[in-house]
């Protein structure tokens, strides 16, 4: 049976805290009893991590992702069975890529939508929608809508970091909010497997024989600082690193050792200037960027657009360097010229 909850709009100031019910039976009697089965939608290099780490949980694990390559994949590499319907899942764990087809570099939620679309019309009511790709603000209560309010749907941003799965793998600390309170006090079960949620002031009792995760999560009142934390941690990555190129071409613009004086400026303890090396690399960070830059709508983070003109500018200096070094090397060695 549909969640009897206020309808939520995106401009809304409702946050999951504050939402109550009149029938606090409504609570128990809407959230799982238990999480069994476990779908994975998106299996590239986030999904793919995760769906091996839930079926080590010992969940029944299953997989989709539009790529038949990797759902291939995840059958050889982590025996993650195939989904053909999704009419019989307890949870499900969105990991889509939130970039533009053709340009991985800015921001577009379509592929997620349609996953929703599909998960509205065959899922079944009860069932947890957890969203760990990165997404702009406003999107989880847009999902929750496209859901009839029938599912609950949690934002659990991942951490996940490729070169250093041991230390910052799935299973590390996390963020976590929900558009309502059973939507969070589902997302907890799952996720951290605590059996009391106190959020702001309010605790809500639960099981604590359920399977669940094991991973430490933070939650959050609204959901929408669930989703604006993951994007203002990348571009919060990406102002340090364009610090780091803007020192790089002072340094360069005024005959000064950026190595020395980056050692030495790290010498103090509250100090961290990063390496420049290429720039700013990958499709998160800019991506990510560009959806808060995206996110206000009053206000537009100067500071920000002015880091992306750091970051090219430095890019076109490292081109030209190499260029020059490439033609020295060349005339050194009486390589003739191209035409």
């Amino acid at each position: 049976m549909p969640l009897n909850w206020p309808r939520v709009t995106d401009g809304t100031q409702t946050t999951a805290a504050k939402i109550q019910t009149t029938n606090q039976e409504q609570y128990d009697n809407n959230s799982p009893s238990q999480f069994n089965k476990v779908l994975v939608i998106g299996l590239g290099q986030l999904g793919l991590p995760v769906a091996k780490y839930v079926k080590e949980r010992g969940f029944d694990t299953y997989g989709y992702d539009i790529s038949p390559k990797a759902v291939e994949m995840a059958q050889a590499t982590a025996a993650i069975e195939k989904a053909v319907t999704f009419g019989e899942f307890d949870v499900f764990i969105l990991c889509v890529s939130t970039h533009k087809a053709n340009d991985m570099f800015s921001p577009q939620i379509d592929g997620l939508l349609s996953v929703v679309e599909k998960i509205s019309i065959e899922a079944k009511s009860g069932a947890l929608v957890s969203i760990e790709s990165t997404i702009p603000k406003g999107t989880s209560k847009k999902v929750f809508e496209m859901l009839s309010h029938r599912l609950h749907v949690v934002h659990a941003p991942h951490r996940w970091y490729a070169l250093a799965e041991k230390a910052h793998g799935v299973n590390q600390l996390r963020v976590i909010g929900g558009v309502c309170d059973c939507c969070i006090k589902a997302g907890m079960q799952f996720y951290d497997g605590v059996n009391n949620v106190r959020i702001d002031g309010h605790s809500y009792s639960s099981s604590s024989s359920l399977k669940s995760l094991g991973i430490p999560m933070h939650p959050v009142t609204n959901i929408e600082i669930a989703e604006i934390t993951k994007v203002v941690e990348n571009a919060h990555r990406y102002l340090q690193i364009a610090f780091a190129e803007e020192l790089y071409l002072y340094c360069q613009a005024n005959n000064i050792n950026f190595r020395e004086l980056r050692d030495a400026l790290n010498s103090k303890w509250n100090v961290e200037i990063l390496e420049p090396r290429e720039g700013i690399g990958g499709h998160c960070l800019p991506k990510d960027t560009k959806m808060f830059l995206q996110s206000s709508n009053r206000s537009k983070s100067k500071i920000l657009t002015a880091a992306m003109d750091v970051d090219e500018n430095y890019k076109k200096f490292r081109a030209k360097l190499e260029k020059g070094i490439k033609s020295a090397i060349g005339k050194r060695v009486g390589i003739p010229k191209s035409r």
